[in-house]
């Protein structure tokens, strides 16, 4: 430890701070007075973020040829030429993620603290929370592959526990394990890949696997399957076609689950992941054109179902995954920094989306969450109107907001890159077009038209509490046994709650202004030293190119708005009546494309059928009848048998034994001739 580096030290304690507060959280949880374990849940991330900004401020003032520093803290595995360290890398990608991470995991602690008051496993949740953010700061700041997988590993038992929280609900249950089972499949692709990487390039440090691919032919067939392996590692982390179908039912979770999810953490890993094997996919182009096409499928599906679902925290998920889709667009098409931008403005405007969100389902009594439900909230809830509208403009690439610069710079590259990506791109804008649509149809379908009698309940003074019911199936629920808690806030009434709000608003408001084509490249030149090895670094569109993208953006944005309020708020019966002459298509997308149901078929029956084959031949008629039964059965009549020669008969001993020595004699005559 001693002559460590201060950027090394501050990594180390960025992943220490949380790790307290999981530790200290899970002990004293019953000395614990009020909101006392929701404060130091938070305070132990916001040391967090404090030690990731100083490890920010001074990776700057280093050179960036030395903005590379790994630091062991011990040896965990060392033979047969196999080394691994327990050690961190601090450079510029790491650091840019690890404030992404803290920052906005901070901030949503600070909400959770209100919105969470009256839970009955407070303490439990910031436990997990904290646990949470822990695990993905390990990932990101990991330096090799396995201590990845330990970090990959844990953020996908986080998440099961923070899904299932309300452990009591069956639809919260089923959804754990959904997304637990269904991220165990990029859990494993991830090993394999591991495992390929070991035997190809002789290392799993990063650095080292690194510098050993340059020397390996382009889209050698061992290095596409590695690649391959990867995007389903980074797939099912972040909900992309096919491994998405968890990404939705995750919203069984509390809200700030929902936000941590789809914000800073869980879904950005995968994105993380390609940013950091670049040198992989440089050297696999058909595995990264694979995954870019991928990607596109996913961000035109999601916004497809977004059109129709009337779940507002679904809408928000399924902005998530359609979301992610750019970012995946974007790293695969070589453009890591317009990638991760779009990730950091991002977590500004969809921590934001759920954040407003959750104010509107504790203003309707935790008992709904349907869009159908809702309206005329505007006047009732001004702030959380003002700051959901605000994400709702950032998501939907309204000019100057943060979604703005940060989408259309993805699609700007991708244009650049010609070929398959051209089309890409074109896709591209046209769902752009699609999620300013959806953005603001939740806008006006929530916030205009007739107020519920909750908004009117509400603008009287009086905040909703209906009986605690599953907004999902209607069962009646226990708020005092792992259900919601029986009191409800709004961010109208929480400084806690308000205050988080007002940050992310207006950070979706000014983040793009870090990236403004030939006029800023803060994220681009912060990044730069991680990507400097590059072969596409110089390959980037001209400032011009990017402003005319930019104006195409702006138009489809506003295209999008305006159409969302035309059928909204002017022909509020256009929309009814366009489902009914489109029925057939409505039900494609309502749906979801037929995802779950084909894997219900395809997957999850054909494994009860196989699980109730086993059980009925296997198990009984074979293992319980015919062996242990007829092993059973064969010493019964043995014993059966000698009780009924045990007669107490010198004749018949005598009989058993010249019989005996009569087949004995046969025997050994038939032997002998």
């Amino acid at each position: 430890m001693t002559g460590m580096p201060f950027p090394i030290s501050a990594g180390w304690s960025v992943l220490l701070f949380p790790l307290v507060g999981t530790v200290a959280i899970a002990l004293g949880w019953r000395w614990l007075p009020g909101r006392l374990a929701g404060w130091i849940g938070s305070a132990t991330v916001g040391l967090s973020f404090f030690a990731a900004t100083r490890m920010y401020s001074t990776l700057e003032r280093l050179p960036p040829e030395g903005r590379h520093l790994e630091w062991s803290l011990f040896r965990y595995i060392g033979t047969g030429g196999l080394d691994v360290d327990v050690a961190i890398l601090v450079d510029p990608l790491s650091t840019f993620m690890v404030l992404v991470v803290s920052g906005v995991s901070f901030l949503i602690h600070i909400y959770s603290v209100s919105y969470l008051g009256s839970d009955r496993g407070y303490a439990r949740f910031f436990s997990y929370l904290n646990f949470f953010v822990f695990s993905m700061l390990l990932l990101v700041l990991a330096a090799n592959f396995v201590l990845l997988i330990v970090g990959w590993a844990f953020v996908g038992a986080a998440s099961y526990l923070l899904i299932s929280f309300w452990y009591r609900r069956d639809t919260a249950a089923t959804a754990g394990i959904k997304a637990f089972v269904i991220n165990v499949i990029g859990d494993v692709a991830l090993v394999i890949a591991a495992f390929l990487i070991l035997s190809e390039l002789g290392t799993l440090n990063y650095l080292g696997a690194f510098e050993a691919v340059r020397k390996v032919p382009h889209d050698e067939p061992v290095l596409i399957a590695t690649c391959l392996l990867l995007l389903v590692g980074a797939f099912a982390k972040s909900g992309q076609i096919p491994l998405h179908t968890w990404l939705p039912d995750a919203m069984e979770g509390p809200t700030p689950v929902s936000a941590l999810i789809h914000a800073a953490t869980m879904v950005t890993a995968g994105v993380y992941l390609i940013a950091r094997t670049y040198p992989l996919f440089e050297r696999a182009p058909t595995a990264a054109a694979t995954g870019a096409a991928i990607a596109t499928l996913t961000l035109v599906f999601a916004a497809t179902v977004a059109l129709v679902a009337t779940d507002l925290k679904r809408i928000i998920a399924y902005s998530t995954i359609s979301q992610i889709g750019y970012m995946m667009l974007g790293v695969t098409a070589f453009a890591y920094s317009a990638g991760l931008f779009h990730l950091m403005t991002h977590a500004f405007f969809k921590a934001l989306l759920f954040m407003g969100a959750g104010s509107v389902v504790s203003a309707l009594g935790m008992t709904n969450e349907s869009i159908d439900r809702m309206g005329g909230f505007r006047k009732a809830m001004p702030f959380t109107f003002a700051t959901f509208t605000i994400g709702a403009a950032a998501l939907a690439s309204f000019p100057l907001l943060s979604g703005f610069f940060s989408k259309d710079e993805v699609i700007a590259y991708a244009l650049h890159r010609g070929g398959i990506y051209s089309t890409l791109g074109i896709v591209a804008y046209a769902a752009a077009l699609l999620t300013a649509f959806y953005a603001f149809r939740m806008v006006f379908r929530v916030f205009y038209g007739d107020p519920v009698p909750e908004a009117e309940q509400l603008a009287g003074g009086e905040l909703a509490h209906g009986e605690p019911r599953n907004p999902l199936t209607g069962e009646e629920e226990d708020t005092d046994v792992g259900f919601p808690g029986p009191e409800h806030h709004i961010a109208e009434r929480s400084l806690s709650m308000k205050a988080p709000m007002a940050v992310l608003a207006v950070l979706a408001l000014v983040g793009g202004f870090v990236a403004i084509p030939g006029l800023t490249a803060g994220v681009e030149h912060f990044l730069e030293p991680t990507f400097a090895a590059s072969e596409y670094i110089a390959d980037k569109p001209l400032p011009a190119d990017q402003i005319k993208d930019l104006f195409i953006g702006g138009a489809l944005a506003l295209l999008g708005i305006g159409a969302a309020y035309f059928v909204y708020v002017r022909r509020p019966g256009l929309a009814r009546s366009a489902r009914e002459r489109l029925r057939p298509v409505h039900s494609f997308l309502a749906n979801k494309w037929y995802f779950d149901e084909l894997y219900d078929r395809v997957f999850v029956r054909s494994g009860r059928a196989l699980g109730r084959f086993g059980r009925t031949t296997i198990e009984r008629l074979l293992v319980q009848r015919a062996i242990v039964g007829g092993a059973a059965g064969a010493v019964r009549a043995g014993t059966a048998f000698a009780r009924a020669i045990q007669t107490g008969y010198l004749r018949a001993y005598a009989l058993l034994l010249l019989a005996g020595v009569s087949v004995l004699a046969l025997y050994f005559l038939i032997a002998s001739g």
